[in-house]
C-alpha cells in the first residue's frame, strides 16, 4: 500500500466514493488528465450526474462485478464502511491503494502548495485564492473543497506548479501535506470523535503549521490560540484586530454586499455579503501578497468573486420573502451566518431550518447548537444527518431544540416541512446544514415561488 506510484504512468484509476466534494476533485483532475476514471458512489446526488456527464462511469451498488478490476490504483475515502466489499476485495487481492489525502500529498510534494485549513472558512478561502491566482494570470491548479460559482466546480486546471488545496483535517487527512504556504482559518472543536480533545485538536493544527517547507509560511487568524506556537515564519490576518499584518479598517454590508477597505489601503466589494465572507476574503487576500500578486489584480478578482454554492446563497427573494441555503454545520459557522442574515434583514422573522450533520457531532456541541440557533426568531429542527455514523443512543436533534431559546422551535420530519413552509407566515427563510437538506433546496424554493411569485 505505501509504495511509490508514478501518477503519470497511471491508465486506469477507480475511486470508492467518488461522489464526496473532495473525492470528485480528484477524480476531476485524474480525468482532465487522460486517465480512465471509474468510481462507486452509496447515493446518486447532482455532482455524480454531472460526473458522468462528464464522461466518469458511476455505479451506485457495492457489487465487485461492476468494478474495474483493470484498475492500476484505487483511490477511497476514510468516510466508507469498513466492511465495504468492495474495499475489502482490492486491499485482499493486493492492489495499490491510497486514501484521497495521501493521493494529494504525493500529487503536491514537487509542486509549490498552498494548503487551506480551518474547522471553517477554509472552502470560500480556497475558492478566492484560486479565483485570484487565475483572474491575476499568475495561474494555479486547485481541489476545492465546495462548487465554486466562478469556475462551476471543484477543481480548477492549470498549466504551472502551484497547487490550491483545501486541507481536510478530517482523520488528521492534512498531515499528509508539506506546504509552501499554509492558512489556518479556524480551530473550533469539531471531529472530537477523532481528537478526542481540543487541546488535541490544537496540537494537530500546530503540527499541520510545523509542515510547511523550510522557507515557507503560515497565514492564520491572528487571534487564533495556536498562533504562539508556531515556530515558523507567520502572516496574520483579521476583521478586527489591529495588531495583526493585514486587517480590515473599515466596512459596510448592505443588501448588494460587502464594501470593504483594509489597512494597506486596498478597497473592493464583494458581491455576496456577511461578516465571515469579509474576513475571509483578507485571509485570501493575504496569501496573494505574499505571492507578490499587484493589489489591483487582487480587488479586480475579488470585485467580481461570486462565491460558492451553498454558501450564503440566495435561491429566491422578492419584495415579500428571501430564501437563503448555507453550509454551515457547526456552531460557530452558524452563528456567523445568522449575525450576518440579521444584519442585512434588520427586523425581519428570520426562520431557520438546520439539519445537525452527524450524532457524534450533535453530541459534543449540542449546547453551542442551541444557543447559535437562537440567534433566529423560529428554528425548525430536522432529525440528524448520519453521514458515515451509526445512530448512538440518546442522541437526537432534541439535544438541540430542548435549550433553544427562540420565540417559536419545532422538532420537524422532512416529509412534513413544505406543508409548514406553505401554510405559515414567513420572511427570511435559511436552510442550514451539511448532510442532504440540499435535496430539500428546490422544492422549498418553488414553494415559496407558488405562495409569494415574484411582485
Amino acid at each position: 500500500m505505501s509504495s511509490t506510484i508514478q501518477y503519470t504512468n497511471l491508465k486506469r484509476i477507480y475511486f470508492i466514493g467518488i461522489g464526496g466534494i473532495g473525492m470528485s476533485a480528484l477524480a476531476r483532475y485524474f480525468h482532465f488528465n487522460n486517465v480512465v476514471v471509474t468510481g462507486y458512489d452509496r447515493t446518486e446526488t447532482a455532482l455524480t450526474k454531472q460526473l458522468q456527464q462528464e464522461g466518469i462511469a458511476i455505479h451506485f451498488t457495492d457489487d465487485i462485478a461492476l468494478a474495474d478490476l483493470n484498475a492500476d490504483l484505487i483511490i477511497y475515502t476514510p468516510a466508507i464502511p469498513k466492511e465495504h466489499k468492495e474495499y475489502n476485495y482490492f486491499l485482499a487481492n493486493g492492489y495499490p491503494i491510497r486514501k484521497r489525502a495521501q493521493v494529494l500529498g504525493e500529487l503536491s510534494a514537487s509542486k509549490f502548495t498552498i494548503a487551506i485549513a480551518g474547522s471553517h472558512g477554509k472552502t470560500t478561502v480556497s475558492s478566492m485564492i484560486a479565483w485570484i491566482l487565475k483572474h491575476s494570470g499568475y495561474d494555479c491548479t486547485a481541489f476545492l473543497g465546495g462548487i465554486s460559482a466562478n469556475f462551476n466546480s471543484n477543481f480548477v486546471a492549470g498549466k504551472n506548479d502551484v497547487m490550491v488545496i483545501e486541507a481536510d483535517e478530517f482523520d488528521r487527512s492534512f498531515l499528509q501535506l508539506h506546504p509552501d504556504i499554509a492558512v489556518i482559518t479556524a480551530v473550533d472543536s469539531d471531529h472530537l470523535e477523532i481528537y478526542g480533545t481540543q487541546q488535541e485538536l490544537e496540537k494537530t493544527f500546530t503540527e499541520f503549521a510545523h509542515q510547511v517547507t523550510e522557507k515557507g509560511k503560515v497565514v492564520l487568524k491572528s487571534s487564533l490560540p495556536i498562533l504562539k506556537n508556531i515556530k515558523r515564519e507567520k502572516y496574520s490576518y483579521s476583521i478586527n484586530d489591529t495588531n495583526a499584518d493585514l486587517f480590515v479598517a473599515d466596512y459596510k454590508i448592505t443588501l448588494s454586499g460587502s464594501q470593504v477597505r483594509l489597512n494597506n489601503g486596498m478597497q473592493y466589494k464583494l458581491i455576496y455579503p456577511g461578516i465571515h465572507n469579509i474576513e475571509n476574503s483578507v485571509a485570501a487576500s493575504s496569501v496573494a501578497l505574499l505571492l507578490g500578486i499587484e493589489k489591483n489584480n487582487i480587488i479586480s478578482a475579488l470585485n467580481v468573486f461570486n462565491g460558492v454554492h451553498r454558501r450564503f446563497e440566495i435561491m429566491y427573494q422578492n419584495d415579500a420573502i428571501v430564501f437563503i441555503d448555507d453550509y454551515a454545520h457547526h456552531p460557530e459557522e452558524i452563528a456567523m451566518f445568522l449575525k450576518s442574515v440579521r444584519a442585512i434583514y434588520t427586523g425581519k422573522k428570520i426562520t431557520a431550518i438546520f439539519q445537525p450533520h452527524l450524532f457524534t457531532r450533535t453530541r459534543d456541541l449540542a449546547e453551542g447548537f442551541s444557543e447559535s440557533l437562537s440567534i433566529a426568531d423560529e428554528v425548525l429542527l430536522l432529525p440528524i444527518y448520519p453521514a458515515r455514523e451509526l445512530p448512538i443512543e440518546g442522541v437526537s436533534s432534541a439535544m438541540i431544540y430542548n435549550n433553544i431559546l427562540s420565540p417559536s422551535k419545532h422538532l420537524m420530519e422532512k416529509e412534513n416541512l413544505l406543508e409548514y413552509i406553505q401554510t405559515q407566515p414567513l420572511e427570511i427563510v435559511c436552510t442550514i446544514g451539511a448532510g442532504d437538506i440540499d435535496k430539500l433546496v428546490e422544492p422549498i424554493a418553488r414553494t415559496l415561488k407558488q405562495k409569494n411569485p415574484q411582485l
